[in-house]
């Protein structure tokens, strides 16, 4: 990979973007309920034409998007982010009357869209679904539960990967497109950390047909990873954003914030640290924009690249707000404070999507089949 750098037009739309989060998403974000689908927002988003955006956007674009918007309002960057996930699906297998029908309301922010993979014993592990499709004389039955869905209950439809074959693993996977109104689905909410709507989905009998397939029958496990390859250095993207505006409030703070005769930023405790977490964030951003521009090129090593990205950047998050926490002292820990938001927003992106050991994992697979094929290895 060369050296990556934006260029002109690539940095004035990212500054274009943190203003538009700051001065027009940010209001509508604080008269959100937390962990309720904030649909004014949603809308504002397709005002805007940043949902449009998704179904075009390569990879280093959506980075861009997504941590753009993290900076300055961090409600706004994971409603469009849950709405490119749970529509991305639908973008790269539905037929064109499923597009038809869903995409223009995405796209318009009048629908909202969720992804439903996980299971109450399929998180990590997502190859182990048991949600059944059982077939019946027009297609197939779904029975099961989903949880940790993030806009359940409250999405217009769901994308969701069921068991058509029995101990085919991830081969026996169909990806279905279920809209929130079919009989015998429900859900509930959950009380969470993170402040965006998660919820659990049940499944009692809920009817679909060869009509409601994205792709293949037992195909749809691909459908999944394809996505999850997608946004894994975009989820990166999302925790750099949240890491730079807990640097800018930290340079910030010690900057005027005095102590022992002087300001905090004299400290050279204070001030390594500060190094410190610029150099993370600054490294991380990196990664994560070579690992989007492998996407983009269609490189061979997109899946270890996606992995180091949303690895490196979700932890490095959870470093630089944990040490802009305590630089801030006990004023970041009221309620309302940006960095208590922070705090509570960075520490999901570490478990969805794959979890930090989960994309361990994925590397070194990666690197020790690089290892056995060699003349495989992308120069």
């Amino acid at each position: 990979m060369p050296v990556f750098s934006l260029d002109p037009v690539q940095t004035a739309w990212c500054a274009e973007l943190r203003t538009l989060a700051a001065q027009r998403l940010r209001p509508l974000a604080e008269k959100g309920e937390s962990g309720r689908v904030n649909r004014p927002l949603v809308e504002e988003l397709g005002r805007l034409g940043l949902l449009d955006r998704l179904f075009t956007a390569g990879a280093l674009e959506l980075c861009l998007l997504r941590e753009s918007l993290a900076h300055g309002c961090t409600e706004a960057e994971t409603a469009l982010a849950l709405q490119g996930l749970g529509t991305s699906p639908l973008v790269q297998a539905g037929t064109e009357a499923q597009r038809g029908r869903w995409l223009p309301d995405v796209a318009a922010g009048r629908a909202v869209a969720a992804f439903a993979l996980s299971e109450p014993d399929a998180g990590s592990d997502a190859a182990a679904l048991a949600l059944k499709a059982v077939p019946d004389d027009r297609g197939w039955r779904l029975s099961g539960e989903k949880r940790w869905i993030s806009n359940a209950p409250e999405a217009d439809f769901y994308t969701v990967f069921a068991r058509t074959t029995g101990g085919a693993g991830a081969r026996g996977v169909t990806a279905f497109l279920v809209p929130a109104d079919r009989p015998g689905l429900a859900g509930s909410a959950l009380e969470m950390l993170s402040p965006h709507p998660i919820g659990a989905l049940t499944f009692d009998d809920v009817p679909v047909t060869a009509d409601d397939v994205l792709g293949e029958p037992d195909r749809g496990f691909r459908v999944a990873m394809n996505t999850l390859n997608r946004f894994r250095p975009s989820v990166g993207a999302f925790a750099v954003g949240m890491a730079q505006a807990a640097l800018d409030a930290t340079l910030t703070h010690t900057s005027s914030r005095r102590a022992f005769g002087g300001p905090l930023a004299d400290l050279q405790s204070v001030s390594h640290r500060v190094a410190e977490m610029a150099t993370r964030t600054e490294a991380a951003r990196l990664l994560v924009y070579t690992a989007a521009s492998a996407y983009d090129a269609g490189a061979a090593d997109v899946p270890k690249r996606s992995a180091m990205a949303k690895l490196l950047a979700t932890e490095t998050a959870q470093y630089v707000v944990d040490s802009a926490v305590q630089l801030h002292g006990a004023r970041a820990l009221q309620r309302g404070h940006l960095l208590e938001h922070l705090y509570r927003e960075v520490r999901a992106p570490r478990i969805y999507e794959g979890a930090t050991e989960v994309q361990r994992t994925i590397i070194a697979k990666e690197l020790y089949a690089e290892e056995r094929h060699p003349e495989e290895t992308p120069a």
